[in-house]
């Protein structure tokens, strides 16, 4: 691929607690917060927020890192350039103060303002509420925004947070006790379901994650797992971005059913389950 140009994006930036962040959209119809992995908002976070937008909902990207549009494989900048960028990326998330990398049961500072934008993206584009995709360091977020009863489609792709460095790190997820509870109490009550989507041999979304996330959660947590064999050969790492980067995207591959399930999910909570309305 090659750097994307943001062609049939809207720019525009969104202010809350004192940050201001630049955000791009898509679409028309209910909001859905597209909260993109490392290194950024690539060239295919951005194929997957036009799927999104096809379906007939707003896709809304935060630029939280990275330069939006950016293809990181060697092929578009080099090898070294390549990595230069993804290991910056990744640096300034580590030293951010609105990213907790390392430490267990507490949701990132940066959620808070992912909060605030998810309420003005519902007044601003309508509809019964918001979904939210979190990919890879950002999986959990659209865990963490669903206390608010506006989330109704929270989506985990290979959720990577707290870093799995420790037993107790890989069977847990960036979310306080509290917080975990108020989303429990909403799946309980309001019939909330939780996606999470990753390949079982991710080492960096362990399997004892999604085990937490089920003995939490119970049915209301529906979990995809992927073998390496569905993932896409020909991309640059092993098998960990099911949405993204390894998505074969044909009919009756693995990956895209994994898709299409997210997809649907969005058509039911947010748009009553009719067929797709909105324009690529």
């Amino acid at each position: 691929m090659a750097d994307h140009d943001l062609s049939g994006f809207e720019h525009d930036a969104f202010a809350h607690g004192g940050a201001t962040r630049a955000v791009l959209r898509r679409g028309s119809g209910p909001a859905v917060i597209v909260i993109a992995e490392i290194p950024g908002i690539t060239p295919k976070v951005l194929e997957f927020a036009e799927r999104v937008a096809a379906v007939g909902c707003t896709a809304v990207l935060p630029v939280l890192f990275g330069t939006p549009g950016r293809d990181p494989h060697p092929g578009a900048h080099g090898l070294l350039r390549g990595g230069l960028y993804t290991a910056a990326s990744m640096w300034n998330v580590c030293v951010s103060r609105e990213f907790t990398v390392f430490a267990t049961r507490r949701a990132s500072p940066v959620v808070t303002w992912l909060r605030a934008l998810a309420a003005s993206e519902h007044e601003r584009c309508g509809g019964p509420g918001v979904g939210a995709v979190g990919m890879c360091l950002t999986g959990g977020f659209a865990l963490a925004m669903a206390v608010d009863d506006r989330m109704l489609a929270p989506v985990l792709s290979q959720p990577s947070l707290p870093l799995g460095l420790t037993r107790s790190r890989r069977a847990g997820i960036d979310i306080s006790p509290e917080d975990l509870a108020t989303v429990r109490g909403r799946c309980e009550r309001e019939g909330l379901q939780v996606l999470g989507v990753r390949f079982r041999s991710d080492r960096l979304s362990p399997g004892d994650r999604f085990g937490f996330l089920r003995r939490e959660l119970g049915d209301a947590f529906v979990a995809v797992e992927l073998d390496d064999a569905d993932a896409n050969p020909d991309a640059v790492l092993p098998p960990h971005s099911v949405l993204t980067e390894h998505l074969v995207d044909r009919p009756g591959e693995r990956t895209r059913e994994a898709l299409d399930q997210v997809l649907d999910l969005f058509r039911a909570r947010l748009l009553d389950g009719r067929p797709a309305g909105g324009t690529v």
